[in-house]
């Protein structure tokens, strides 16, 4: 898989700038807007640091594979605080209805 990303370096930049772009959004993008020239800046030096992680795997770094650990490690996250959340809702709608009664 590594050889076949080395061999498409238009794919595997793509990839790489779609990752890095949803990990910023997901775990460091804070809940305000930022101005748009603001935004045009980053995703700007986002698109040239993708450029350098590029390199990197096609240079035999196992870049993508490491940005889809992250992504898993994220979604994991997110449905542990899923389930988290279920349970808390389901754990106090009963003590709330002893409380009445």
């Amino acid at each position: 898989m590594q050889a076949w990303f080395a061999q498409n370096p238009i794919i595997s930049y793509f990839i790489i700038l779609f990752l890095v772009i949803f990990v910023y959004n997901k775990v460091f993008r804070n809940q305000q807007k930022l101005p748009i020239l603001k935004e045009i800046v980053l995703y700007l030096l986002i698109a040239i640091g993708s450029l350098m992680l590029l390199v990197f795997q096609i240079d035999k770094l196992p870049i993508i594979q490491c940005l889809l650990v992250a992504v898993a490690l994220m979604l994991m996250v997110r449905i542990r605080y899923f389930v988290e959340g279920r349970q808390k809702k389901k754990g106090a709608a009963p003590s709330a209805v002893e409380k009445q009664e």
